[in-house]
């Protein structure tokens, strides 16, 4: 029995791999990669289309507060939904699976807890029927805006937002403990792992990383092709952690969970899941370039958060290497996540986790803010404000001194030397003067073209897609489509389906609508999605933003003519960007 024993070892998919590769080869963190991209444009069906072109972030004082600790009290059990709702029938929450020593539980077996959740500014409960019940909550909700903020509410509860991003936010680090098992029911699991595997679509270093951390060395053992479950498990097995990168390309509730909060960042949110055996850990110490939420969802992990070593790395532009342990120092916080825990920590902050000998680890991090700093908005906004200042002002064009290599330069930089003086005050005046020509709107207006690229396209509920293009019962029938005109008049009632999914852009070549609803759940597996306006249209987008969520009739677009008014409703609608206060068509 010793011998076969040892023989399963060796032809493990662990061994395979360590034979081929190298048991030395060191592993490339990886954050995630884009898949091919196809370009799809979209053609304004209206004369003349040509192409062309969220709310302030608290300012963040030096790094000084300390971590915070979260601890809900266990008690009787309280209903926070309103009335109504409370005299429905309720759908049992699905808990996480509980701990069970050598991997994850099967699919099926609930947990129970307190929730720790309340009733939001809004009115909306924010706990009670796991995530699931929670998205249908927020369905109710006619602003999408609303949803952001209430979401983002619940995943910080029972701190308040505002409390978060004057404390917390790229400051110091935040754990929740909610004694609740159950809170995150529903947003993802092993089961789902197991299924997104069985669907045949994940693949090897594209969506699934296979890692280990062991006597201080990290290594990443992807073999190439198609993640089998059978490959895929025997790692597990064998000690490795997965990482899925893509998690919301094949969950629902990921992609709808997701796809609500990035409108309360203004910044793309994408996320990760980590399953990690018992008695391992699969990463080095290192900090990331994004803001980190870690939801525990299954079993219990130890993690360790450690500040940034210098200044240079408080709220870096870019991921570390990977660490070790000497370099280190004393962590600002050591816990253990237990399912339906929450912790923060800001970029920078260096953080690793381990598994205990006594449960596997299950946890998702959503995260956002990656590369989304005053910096970033400088590098889109300033060399268009001296391509402006070149343009306008004679003074930018002017030649430099003929002799200014003499006495300018590092080896002259200790020199006494007026003409130097009169350099570095000319070079001065001209940087004051570019703050004339910074185009500030139209960089904001870049940097939201490059965000409406990173959405998740929105979920959409029931009735919207039933009063928008999705849910259009046109067929085949009889021989022949039915069902197929679109027939808005200038008394149908319209309005944008969601706030954030549009941003007009005035670009060199013209008047550019950028759009989301035909976005991948992929990251830019898509070009960038946009429509070609003449600039008259502007006027009846913008009324359209600032009517949100009100409806309108299509008669009040501020166009020219009633046939005006109707091509560039059908054309949004037809985009998916516009939805009906009524169905067009009934079934």
């Amino acid at each position: 029995m010793a011998a076969m024993a040892e023989e399963q070892r060796r032809l493990s998919a662990l061994a395979v791999y360590r034979r081929v590769a190298g048991a030395g080869r060191m592993e490339r963190r990886r954050r995630g990669a884009p898949l091919p991209a196809g370009r799809k444009r979209a053609k304004a069906r209206l004369r003349g289309g040509r192409a062309g072109g969220g709310g302030p972030v608290p300012e963040a004082p030096p790094l000084a507060a300390p971590p915070s600790r979260v601890e809900l009290p266990v008690e009787a059990p309280v209903d926070p939904r309103p009335e109504a709702e409370a005299a429905a029938p309720d759908v049992k929450p699905r808990g996480g699976p509980k701990a069970m020593p050598g991997g994850p539980r099967p699919a099926g077996e609930d947990g129970g807890g307190v929730s720790g959740g309340g009733v939001s500014g809004g009115g909306v409960a924010v706990s009670g029927g796991g995530v699931s019940g929670l998205l249908r909550r927020l369905a109710r909700l006619e602003d999408s805006r609303q949803r952001a903020a209430e979401l983002f509410r619940w995943l910080l509860a029972p701190v308040a937002p505002a409390e978060f991003l004057g404390r917390h936010w790229e400051r110091a680090p935040l754990l929740v403990r909610r004694g609740d098992p159950g809170y995150y029911a529903g947003l993802f699991s092993t089961a789902d792992f197991d299924a997104a595997l069985r669907g045949g679509e994940v693949h090897f270093g594209t969506h699934l990383d296979v890692t280990s951390y062991t006597e201080g060395m990290r290594e990443t053992h992807n073999p190439s092709g198609r993640a089998l479950p059978a490959v895929v498990w025997d790692f597990y097995q064998n000690g490795c952690s997965l990482r899925l990168l893509c998690p919301q390309a094949f969950s629902p509730t990921v992609w709808h969970f997701l796809s609500i909060l990035q409108e309360q960042f203004g910044s793309m949110a994408g996320a990760n899941t980590y399953l990690t055996p018992p008695g391992t850990q699969g990463f080095a110490p290192h900090y990331d370039d994004i803001e980190a939420f870690v939801l525990q969802l299954e079993g219990k992990k130890h993690w360790r958060v450690y500040k940034p070593r210098t200044d240079a790395e408080v709220l870096p532009q870019f991921s570390s290497a990977n660490l070790t342990q000497a370099e280190l120092g004393e962590p600002v916080l050591e816990t253990v996540l237990e399912a339906g825990d929450l912790l923060y920590f800001p970029r920078g902050f260096i953080h690793q986790g381990d598994c205990l000998p006594d449960a596997h680890s299950l946890h998702i991090t959503v995260s956002s803010y990656q590369r989304n700093s005053w910096g970033d908005f400088l590098e889109k906004l300033i060399p268009a404000a001296l391509q402006m200042a070149l343009e306008e002002d004679v003074e930018f064009r002017r030649g430099l001194p003929m002799d200014y290599l003499q006495y300018m330069g590092v080896a002259n930089s200790d020199t006494g030397d007026a003409r130097r003086t009169a350099f570095v005050q000319k070079v001065q005046s001209l940087i004051k003067k570019l703050v004339d020509y910074a185009p500030i709107d139209a960089a904001v207006d870049q940097r939201a073209k490059s965000f409406l690229h990173d959405c998740l396209p929105p979920v959409l509920t029931q009735s919207e897609k039933a009063q928008s293009v999705y849910g259009f019962p046109a067929r085949w029938q009889d021989g022949g489509p039915c069902n197929v005109d679109i027939l808005i008049t200038k008394d149908t009632e319209i309005r944008l389906l969601r706030h954030g999914i549009v941003r007009l852009c005035n670009e060199e070549a013209g008047v550019m609508l950028y759009y989301t609803t035909e976005n991948s759940r992929v990251y830019h597996k898509e070009e960038p999605k946009f429509l070609e306006l003449d600039p008259e249209y502007t006027d009846s987008i913008e009324f359209l933003l600032s009517s949100y969520p009100n409806h309108v009739s299509v008669d009040n677009l501020p166009c020219e003519t009633l046939e005006e008014k109707i091509s560039l409703a059908t054309l949004l609608f037809e985009k998916g960007i516009l939805t009906t206060k009524k169905p067009l068509a009934q079934v």
